[in-house]
Order: C-alpha cells, then structure tokens, then sequence
C-alpha cells in the first residue's frame, strides 16, 4: 500500500528538486501483475462511486496538472476504465472563450465544480490562471500571490460544501516528455496530440518549474492539499493515482440511500 505522505505537500520548505519523476515504487515485479491491480483498483472505485451518486450529497473533484505529455489523458483512461460514466464528468481547459475573460478568472471554473454526487475531473484546472500567465509575464508577482489567496479561498468554499478534493501534479522529468513528444511525431494515430506551440513551452521548462513550485507550496492545504506523482512510468503514475483516488473514497464512508419503509410493501404487478 502507498506511503501517500511522502507525495504530499505539507511543508513551506516544498522543493521539486526532492521528488524523483522517475519513481517506480508503486509497482510489482511484472507488467501482468499490475495490470491485474489496476483493473481490480478501478472496479473499486467503480463500486464505491455507484454509492457517491447514489447517496446524492458529496462530491469529489481529481485535479490533474502537469505538463504537455505528462499523461493526463492517459490517467483518466487508466483510473477510470471501469467506471460507468453515470456521475462522473470530465472537465478540460483550454484558451478562455472571450464570455470567459469578460468574467473573473474562476468563473468558467466554479460552473463545472462538481455537483452533489458527482466525481469531476479536471484535466487542467484553474491553476492554469496562476502558471502560463506567469511564465509569459502575463501577471505581475502581486497579481499572482492574490490569485494564490483567491485559489485557497475557492477550494474551501467547495471543501466546506462537501467536495473532497485531491490535486496531483503529474511530475514528469524533461527527458521523458521529449520522448513522448518524438514518439508522438513518429506514430501517425498519435500525431493529433502533437501542437508544435508545445516546444515553444517547452523551452520554458525552468521557468514553468518554477511557477509549479511556487504554486503548489501556496496552495497546498489540509482541506486541499497536492500530490507529486512520479509520471516518467505511466503504469506507476496511474497506479498511485488510482489508490489516492480509492482511499479517498473509502474515508467517505459511503453508504446507499436507506430503503423507504414504505417501499417495502410495493409489489410490482403483471
């Protein structure tokens, strides 16, 4: 079982320097092996979501950053393959829209929080508002440390709402997202994924280091704290993912709905 403290962030003195994207400890010793736990680890989530829905009243919202190729999509394919779509939803943010810049940043992002229920994944987030904005110099360092008070303020409205939210940044290493990206290029049913701005970014790779680091030691809370999920082993990355994911949902202590009494004298007829 996962030693989750030890991808958590819970000190001021955070560093991404400490935390390996290389990784491997969440899996066996065989690739069978764990495709066998990750197929029984998303049939309980599947089993534990059906009573989230069915109970009606908390919510759970997966935020996943990281990087271009670290494997977001991949994580909801993997995390997710067993799940029935009933009451989970799928979040991404792209460029806003100009009805969105005409609003405050976190307007288009509270619309999709989850509702009642519901399992929301964001793939990205609002996060984005505190991270490409600051590497291009969008935002000046005083906007950005309102946007990290405005951020945790937010999180707790949904947390003290019944939202349990968990954070993971997908933490690949610069070595690995080149290859990615190359076998992107080389593999015509992949070459859709490839946007030749991600390079541009990529030059950035310091900088964008950086505004994570900054960002998730400010944003990191006990109602909301971040996970660094070694990501260069996708097998590993969703394998830790996918026990975050449960063990969150079993410390809900789920339970369906209780039977109304009267139902008990219902007989559906001919």
């Amino acid at each position: 079982m996962a030693n989750f403290d030890q991808y958590r962030v819970s000190s001021k003195k955070f560093s991404l320097k400490n935390h390996n994207p290389n990784d491997k400890s969440e899996r066996s010793k065989t690739k069978e092996q764990d495709s066998i736990e990750l197929t029984r680890l998303a049939t309980e989530i599947n089993a534990l979501q059906d009573i989230l829905h069915a109970e009606g009243k908390r919510k759970i919202l997966l935020i996943l950053q990281g990087m271009d190729a670290s494997g977001k999509d991949g994580t909801v394919r993997h995390v997710f393959s067993e799940c029935d779509p009933l009451g989970i939803r799928l979040a991404s943010f792209k460029t806003p829209s100009s009805e969105e810049l005409a609003h405050d940043y976190l307007w288009r992002v509270h619309q999709v929080a989850p509702k009642a229920g519901e399992l929301v994944i964001f793939n990205r987030s609002h996060y984005e508002d505190v991270l490409i904005v600051k590497v291009h110099d969008w935002i000046d360092d005083a906007e950005c440390e309102r946007r990290y008070a405005h951020i945790n303020d937010f999180e707790r409205l949904l947390a003290e709402t019944g939202t349990t939210i968990i954070k993971c940044f997908l933490n690949i290493s610069k070595e690995e997202q080149k290859a990615r990206m190359q076998e992107r290029l080389a593999d015509p049913s992949k070459t859709w994924k490839f946007n030749p701005g991600d390079l541009k970014e990529r030059e950035l790779w310091p900088q964008y280091m950086q505004a994570y680091e900054q960002a998730i030691k400010a944003t990191s809370t006990e109602y909301a704290p971040w996970y660094v999920i070694p990501a260069d082993s996708k097998t590993n990355r969703n394998l830790l993912i996918s026990r975050l994911l449960l063990d969150a949902l079993k410390n809900m202590k789920l339970k369906y709905p209780p039977v109304p009494a009267d139902y008990k004298n219902i007989v559906v007829k001919d």
